[in-house]
């Protein structure tokens, strides 16, 4: 276990279920990330050698055989009976257009490596088109950029099963035509890979090794000492938290090779957006790393985003993580409130918190964050801001927002996000960052 992880509280559960399997799936080849924005800089990140991981593209098929037909399935369902494929952590669906959105149901149930034990069905986020790069940016034009779920953190498994349903006729308007499910649906499955820094090594590898994980983390600093690494000068007297310890890419084992080598900036970072990844809540603070890994790799390799989407993310213990690279200082332009992520940071708290309460401990984190990141461009906390639209569900292209400078997903678009126990909590965090501040 990691030194800057805390102890498992995670629960996983599943049912003792047997299906009949078809033959394995292979993995299809991982699909190139697109091309890199205009105008961005280059970057050199060192990497471990070794850094395995794997992503399972399946179509999926309406149900056509008879056992299909005799469970009553609904007309336009499309899925995948149960199976055996190659071990995988992470599960989510894709299809070809990223305007379309999936109206309807999806659910997969997943059997645990090396054992008959089948989960209970459990449901994908289907409207996760909200978490995307903005709309005539370089990234949203690369033609890469496909539409999605949400990916959910299923653990070590080697059986799935999937079905995805149209809406009923008649949910949203008793006289609408109903929607057929968009094009292109494929199920994939994301195996995040070990750690490399797990990975045991003696002599000389092991000092290495030990050096590595020293350099993995970002310490925290005091709040003079945050103000003399931001070259403030004491006499400013600035608002400016303390750094909390950051776990890098490095730290979680981000494979560089799976981003492009480019990074995109913004101006300025005015707001952050706080999110819940919707992953789920099964997992071990220990495991945070390898959920990180596999929703990086959902989103570039399944999505065709240029690098995962957020800034930064959270786990249940506190801890925090560097997400898409380009340096936890710099104003870089990520992919995570659609129409609002210029000028902004998102912070993703692993889980989902639509019926469950986030831990005290994540919502402190979020609260050091940001202290510390918008104080370094000067933003109160429990202050408003002005944004300006990139088009999105809920404002049109162009139009000036004022928002909270720390605010929920769903204050820039028609969304559940951040779950509403989390959305709840945002009050004492921006009252608790501002103190953090010194305000």
């Amino acid at each position: 276990m990691r030194a800057f992880t805390a102890s498992a509280i995670g629960v996983t559960c599943t049912a003792a279920l047997v299906l009949p399997l078809a033959a394995p799936a292979g993995a299809a080849p991982d699909t190139p990330a697109h091309q890199t924005s205009a105008g961005s800089e280059s970057a050199e990140a060192s990497e471990p050698a070794d850094l395995p991981g794997s992503t399972q593209s399946l179509p999926l098929d309406p149900p056509t055989t008879p056992s299909a037909r005799a469970t009553g399935a609904p007309a336009g369902e499309q899925g995948l009976t149960g199976r055996t494929v190659h071990p995988f952590s992470m599960v989510g669906v894709v299809w070809d257009d990223v305007d379309a959105e999936l109206h309807g149901t999806a659910q997969v149930r997943t059997r645990a490596t090396g054992t008959h034990r089948w989960s209970g069905w459990q449901d994908l986020g289907t409207h996760n088109a909200e978490h995307a790069p903005d709309p005539g940016t370089p990234e949203r034009a690369s033609g890469a950029v496909k539409g999605s779920t949400a990916p959910l953190w299923v653990g070590d498994s080697d059986g799935v099963e999937v079905r995805v349903r149209p809406e009923a006729p008649g949910t949203r308007d008793a006289s609408a035509t109903p929607v057929p499910l968009p094009a292109g649906l494929h199920l994939e499955l994301v195996d995040p890979g070990k750690d490399p820094q797990d990975a045991p090594a003696t002599g000389a590898a092991g000092a290495d090794r030990a050096a590595q994980r020293e350099a993995a983390v970002l310490p925290a600093l005091s709040r003079s000492e945050t103000e003399a690494a931001a070259g403030l000068a004491p006499a400013a007297k600035p608002y400016i938290g303390a750094r909390p310890s950051i776990v890098t890419r490095e730290g979680w084992g981000a494979d560089e090779k799976l981003r492009e080598k480019a990074f995109a900036y913004t101006s300025t970072v005015k707001a952050a957006f706080v999110h819940h990844s919707a992953t789920g809540n099964n997992y071990t603070c220990s495991q945070a790393p390898s959920v990180i890994r596999g929703i990086y790799r959902y989103h570039v390799k399944s999505n065709g985003w240029r690098d995962i989407g957020y800034n930064f993310m959270v786990d249940k213990c506190g801890n925090i993580y560097e997400g898409r690279a380009g340096g936890v200082t710099k104003a870089v332009m990520g992919a995570h409130t659609l129409g609002f992520n210029t000028n902004t940071m998102g912070i993703a708290v692993l889980g989902t918190f639509s019926s469950s309460n986030p831990p005290a401990a994540a919502v402190t984190a979020v609260s050091k964050l940001t202290a510390w990141k918008l104080g370094l461009f000067g933003a109160d906390p429990k202050g408003k801001v002005t944004l300006v639209s990139g088009g999105s569900n809920k404002y049109k292209k162009g139009a000036k927002v004022k928002l909270n400078v720390i605010s929920g997903h769903r204050d820039g678009f028609a969304t559940e996000c951040p779950g509403a126990r989390l959305y709840k909590e945002l009050g004492t965090a921006r009252t608790t960052s501002a103190r953090l501040q010194g305000r």
